[in-house]
């Protein structure tokens, strides 16, 4: 499966931590290939649905079994596949955020767990 990002993510968070991202505002860049048009309507949506890669996960630290969520030792062992850990074999996440604007080539967004510079894809809802 082979995934083409559309854009990055710019502003917001610059570290991936696990609470609070519903304050967080960002938008989503799309690449010079797409023209402004190509966000035409998209305003009349609440939210988005923005699948990104975890661009910062190295290879070495992707986990394939079991993990405390949140590297918190008082709660039990989830294999990774119950769990949002974002050093999961794929590397994918999808996060359904607020649609805050649009113009030009940009979607301002808010509640996006994604890191600045993180690549995307997306759909409306």
């Amino acid at each position: 499966m082979n995934v083409t990002p559309i854009g990055l993510v710019v502003g917001g968070r610059t570290e991936p931590f696990d609470d609070d991202w519903d304050a967080v505002t960002a938008a989503i860049h799309l690449d010079d290939r797409f023209p402004p048009e190509a966000l035409v309507g998209l305003d009349a949506f609440s939210h988005l649905e923005v699948l990104y890669r975890f661009h910062l996960v190295e290879e070495g630290r992707v986990n394939v079994g079991a993990r405390h969520p949140r590297e918190n030792p008082d709660w039990p062992l989830v294999g990774i596949f119950a769990q949002r850990g974002k050093d999961r074999p794929n590397r994918l996440g999808i996060s359904i955020c607020r649609i805050e604007g649009v113009g030009g080539r940009e979607i301002r967004v808010r509640g996006l767990d994604a890191v600045d510079g993180t690549p995307v894809s997306t759909s409306s809802r």
